[in-house]
């Protein structure tokens, strides 16, 4: 065999190597909920294959592990969840069930959100009889924009850790994103300046870092308590305290029964106003910029 074949061999081998060695494969997130999904994509873009373990209408606090999700938290290399017991009643026994010790809580594969930010309602005691009260804060921190700022941060820093490859991929999708988002936010700010110091009602206390950061207060709730549907009587006496302090409008998540707020707004004669809460609640939710353009505007339409 002659000089000339050998090298053509050669040639013929390295192409057919190159051929034959898969693309890089995107990493498979799993998100908790979808707020945690979108950002992830924000950050990442196709280097990613991600995931909501639950939608927009669903309760957070509540979700059935049924066989798909078991399936895709066994293929997950990167969870990213709220974390602050948001999850706690569904969340470890779906890990254990995955038998995916890549996720578990203390490895890099496991994400934390809630971790990251200041929180909010810390109990001072703990008690049953108190509802489903979180030992570690008020877990709804995805609705302050500034919240979404630090913990996009340091989920680009995980990305890089998972897949170091991508590092400098992640680290230019974050700055761009945080360049984006700080333009926004001075956007919202502006014009939810009529609303600092707007008197509300909520249904569940998941409006307390939206309402924290627009400065609304909150006079009331339709629970009774954390995680306890109102009652007849517990309306009514609702009712006859915004007799004496009045409030301009009651809050409820698009995942939360209409009802009780339906009764507060027509006997209170108060706008009854349905928070999106997460990304895709809506045609109008469609990603997180979308999201807080939407929960603005609902929330000074309502207060005119």
């Amino acid at each position: 065999m002659t000089s000339l074949h050998l090298k053509l061999l050669a040639g013929c081998a390295l192409v057919f190597a190159s051929l034959a060695t898969p693309a890089q494969a995107a990493i498979n997130v799993l998100a908790c909920e979808p707020e945690w999904a979108a950002l992830t994509q924000e950050l990442a873009g196709d280097k990613v294959n991600v995931s909501s373990a639950t939608t927009a209408l669903q309760d957070p606090h509540r979700v059935e592990a049924r066989p798909g999700l078991i399936a895709r938290t066994r293929n997950a290399d990167l969870l990213v969840c709220t974390g602050l017991d948001l999850e706690a009643g569904w969340l470890p026994l779906l890990v254990q069930q995955s038998g995916n010790a890549k996720i578990a809580r203390g490895q890099p594969g496991f994400f934390e959100a809630g971790s990251f930010v200041p929180r909010l309602d810390i109990p001072t005691k703990l008690d049953r009889a108190d509802g489903d009260v979180h030992a570690y804060g008020n877990p709804h921190v995805h609705l302050n924009p500034h919240n979404i700022a630090l913990i996009s941060a340091q989920l680009a820093k995980r990305l890089a850790t998972i897949d170091p490859a991508n590092a400098a991929f992640y680290g230019t999708r974050q700055a761009d994103f945080a360049g984006r988002w700080a333009q926004a936010m001075r956007k919202w700010e502006t014009q939810a300046a009529p609303l600092r110091g707007v008197l509300v009602v909520e249904h569940h206390r998941n409006m307390e870092y939206l309402l924290s950061w627009l400065g609304m207060r909150q006079v009331g709730t339709l629970e009774p308590k954390p995680g306890v549907e109102p009652s007849a009587a517990q309306l009514g006496q609702l009712l006859a305290q915004l007799q004496k302090q009045p409030a301009k409008m009651v809050l409820r998540a698009a995942y939360q029964d209409e009802r009780a707020s339906q009764w507060l707004s027509q006997r209170a004669r108060i706008p009854a106003v349905v928070i999106p809460y997460t990304v895709g609640a809506d045609a109008g939710s469609r990603d997180l910029f979308a999201l807080f353009d939407t929960t603005v505007q609902r929330l000074t339409e309502a207060a005119k």
